[in-house]
């Protein structure tokens, strides 16, 4: 009955098409064909009994604690104005240059992406904040946009990001599960950090890359990406710079390294990193009762989003197995012409269409529990994998025409920017997103170096 499988994974995506939520669309079509199957006698009796044991070990995990911690982090720098003042002063400090306000915007954009985690809040931060000024010091608008959507999608690979926190619980699953069938015992393990050592390098290329795609705009179009007016003297842009940026790339620059040195585990960092946000904006004077309060209902609905699909993707990936859906996967990718290149090719190509409808949570806890254990059976490196679906992920929310950053945007966007725009503003940062992809599939050593070289 594995063709039930498929049959099941069809319905949620219909029904999530009709608007329904996730969580509940996930669980509830779950339960559903454990009913049917069970009294039809196509799976085995009691598999709904399973289920209260797998919801107890998710509340077990502390590797998932590490999620709201690190989303009361984001948001805490977010609420405190420290993206504000970020922006302000390397603005000051490239706005002499053509092109300097943009280079501002993405390299703030990374920081806050890195921070919070989360798409939407960056993408909407960012074009409430650096839109407007972008525009007001005669930007084009697609490329203001295109600068806006892409350095909000870095959150996706930018360590430490919620995406590879989820990413790696996942993958040590599916990795532990490909190496018992191939008969290693005892099998090994990747944690958090090994994906964040691993995506270093490929983020730090990818903002290099805007970066240089936005100097290289203004260099051959001046017009599109105009100088700022003079700046005051350097010692004072230096003063302010060192005095909006200091505090956060600290916090930011501890809790990552806490991780990829060993020192603490990604939960222990995600609590200093939310402590230490609560400092940043004591001393900013941003924090008070109402803020307080904010911050935690927003921590809290964010997390409880993540949480109930996790719990919802694990209920359909069980019902899932229990039709041998995922023996039908595997065969798939043993017979897909081309091999394992052929197969991870089709891998990539549905990860990119199904962010299209989906999040990266709903991708991350459904997709990639399916489709992984079958890719890490023929030997590949969970940690490239890992990178290859986050990179492809974000550049599948940066595509139009159901790209989520390009909603987001246009959400705050003044009405005098069209849709077209936005449209138009992206697809160079989608051609960079690709080559990307394609460098890492060239040279998989990108991402494998580091995390090899460092841990062994």
């Amino acid at each position: 009955m594995e063709w039930m499988a498929l049959v099941m994974f069809a319905v949620v995506c219909l029904v999530l098409l009709l608007g329904y939520p996730v969580a509940f669309t996930l669980a509830g079509t779950a339960l559903i064909f454990a009913f049917i199957g069970e009294y039809q006698g196509w799976i085995i009796p009691g598999m709904i009994d399973v289920i209260p044991s797998r919801v107890f070990g998710i509340m077990e995990n502390s590797t998932l604690l590490a999620v709201p911690l690190f989303v009361f982090m984001g948001v805490t720098l977010e609420r405190a104005k420290i993206a504000e003042d970020m922006l302000e002063s390397m603005a000051l400090l490239f706005g002499k240059l053509n092109g300097g306000l943009g280079i501002s915007v993405a390299i703030v954009g990374m920081l806050l992406a890195a921070s919070t985690g989360i798409v939407g809040a960056t993408v909407v931060t960012m074009g409430l904040l650096s839109l407007p000024a972008m525009l007001r010091r005669g930007y084009d608008q697609s490329l203001s946009c295109g600068i806006i959507c892409a350095s909000g999608t870095l959150g996706q690979i930018i360590p430490p990001s919620i995406v590879l926190i989820l990413l790696g619980d996942v993958l040590t699953s599916a990795y532990q599960k490909a190496q018992m069938k191939m008969g290693k015992y005892p099998p090994d393990s990747i944690s958090v950090g090994d994906l964040f050592m691993g995506a270093l390098i490929p983020g730090l290329l990818l903002v290099l890359a805007y970066i240089a795609y936005i100097s290289w705009v203004a260099w051959r179009n001046p017009e599109k990406a105009p100088a700022m007016e003079a700046p005051p003297e350097g010692t004072k842009i230096l003063s302010k710079v060192i005095k909006s940026m200091l505090a956060p790339m600290l916090l930011i620059v501890s809790v990552l390294g806490a991780i990829l040195t060993g020192k603490a585990t990604s939960t222990e960092a995600a609590a200093v990193g939310a402590t230490g946000a609560l400092f940043l904006a004591l001393l900013k004077s941003e924090l008070n009762w109402k803020n307080l309060l904010d911050i935690s209902n927003l921590t809290l609905k964010t997390s409880s989003m993540v949480f109930m699909i996790l719990i919802g993707a694990s209920v359909f990936s069980l019902v899932f197995r229990a039709y041998e859906g995922d023996l039908l996967i595997e065969s798939v990718f043993i017979n897909m012409p081309g091999g394992i290149i052929g197969a991870m090719m089709l891998v990539m190509l549905v990860t990119f269409l199904l962010g299209f409808i989906l999040d990266f949570i709903e991708i991350t806890f459904v997709v990639v529990p399916i489709v992984a254990p079958a890719l890490l059976a023929t030997g590949i490196d969970p940690i490239w994998l890992g990178i290859m679906f986050a990179i492809n992920l974000q550049t599948s929310f940066l595509t139009p025409p159901f790209g989520f950053s390009l909603f987001y945007l246009r959400g705050v966007a003044p009405p005098s920017i069209p849709t077209t725009a936005i449209y138009k503003g992206v697809i160079p940062f989608i051609v960079i997103q690709i080559g990307m992809l394609i460098c890492l599939a060239i040279w998989p050593e990108i991402v494998t170096w580091l995390p090899h070289k460092v841990y062994g």
